[in-house]
């Protein structure tokens, strides 16, 4: 977001701030970008005791934010993600400095609902948002997609992971952390799923270990057929634009994404992210660009997995149709609509 800003701002100075135990230090280092720590808890969804050290981390992480606002002295916040997020918007707020909230999941959670009131516009990746935000403040950008994505073809892909161009492939991944079940499921059909297609599967590095070994136990034709990897970044982009189907999860990224690539897909959506998946997972389901299985029925012999993926792998003409469904929900300059919005905001002031 930092470098589309840039493109039409000219330099921009970038500052992240997140919590102190989250995974997105290492995520933002990577990018080059300073990282700050602060405290916050969760306060909604959980028991009482745990509600009341997330009110009380919230107050000491608003206390950490404003000291970090207070010195760095931002034009604009850009606001995204769960607990994290609420003590900066209200430090922004009390320091009337304006902010831009990115809801990149149809429905919002509760702290982004309370991050939404004190910003000055709401970027939205779809416009079936319209349901949870205000109107006068909701913007449809469309989700904000990875550079890496705009550089990959298909024959370079499939050249890069050595698929012959005529192979019918199969994605499967269940995001940074992986998906148990979903990796249960593809090694429970394993020999039937390698008869028709490579197989591409990014395990996570909870189950490494056991898809390595499952790996290990094929005969050498078919372990030449199965690809896994623990663990994807830019070469994600790469395994996207190699398939012909996906199985993954129904995160905020399964609404970017696979429509920029037009990928079709399967969708699991994960049974403990309260609905966000499942609406997810339905509004691309609605569209003709994916199926949804749920997570308890992929062992089901006839309505789960393995059914699924051998029936669409087998039907070419219905693949090519949710492809096109796919591409035609695909919004290109996410990233570019929402650093506009951010330019707009920084000259803003607020009352």
């Amino acid at each position: 977001m930092a470098r589309s800003a840039g493109a039409t701002a000219g330099a921009v100075q970038a500052l992240f701030v997140g919590e102190a135990s989250g995974m997105e230090r290492s995520l933002v280092s990577r990018e080059g970008v300073p990282f700050r720590a602060i405290q916050a808890g969760a306060m909604h969804g959980v028991g009482l005791a745990r509600a009341a050290g997330g009110a009380l981390r919230t107050l000491r992480g608003m206390v950490e934010a404003w000291r970090i606002l207070a010195e760095f002295k931002p034009d604009v916040v850009f606001l995204t993600g769960g607990f994290v997020g609420v003590p900066v918007s209200l430090a922004a707020w009390l320091q009337r400095i304006p902010s831009v909230v990115y809801l990149p999941d149809i429905q919002p959670g509760h702290a982004l609902r309370v991050m939404a009131r004190f910003a000055a516009r709401v970027a939205t990746t779809t416009e079936a948002s319209a349901r949870f935000i205000a109107p006068d403040k909701m913007v449809v950008t469309g989700y904000p997609v990875r550079e890496v994505f705009a550089a990959v073809s298909r024959e370079e892909a499939r050249q890069h992971f050595g698929i012959a161009p005529g192979e019918r492939v199969l994605l499967v991944y269940g995001g940074s952390k992986g998906a148990r079940s979903i990796n249960r499921a593809v090694l429970a059909g394993l020999t039937r799923l390698l008869e028709g297609a490579v197989v591409l599967h990014v395990t996570g590095a909870t189950d490494w270990a056991e898809v390595s070994a499952a790996r290990a136990q094929l005969p050498e034709g078919q372990r030449a057929r199965y690809l896994a990897f623990e663990y994807l970044h830019d070469e994600m982009a790469l395994a996207m634009a190699a398939a012909d189907l996906a199985v993954c999860r129904a995160g905020a990224s399964a609404l970017g994404e696979l429509p920029y690539l037009g990928l079709p897909a399967i969708l699991v959506p994960y049974p403990y992210a309260w609905r966000y998946q499942r609406v997810n997972a339905q509004y691309l389901a609605d569209r003709d660009a994916a199926m949804v299985v749920e997570d308890g029925s992929l062992m089901d012999e006839r309505e789960g997995l393995l059914p699924r993926v051998i029936a669409l792998l087998g039907a070419p003409e219905r693949l090519n149709a949710m492809r096109q469904a796919s591409l035609r929900l695909g919004r290109r300059d996410g990233a570019e609509r929402i650093a506009a919005l951010l330019i707009e905001a920084s000259h803003s002031q607020l009352t």
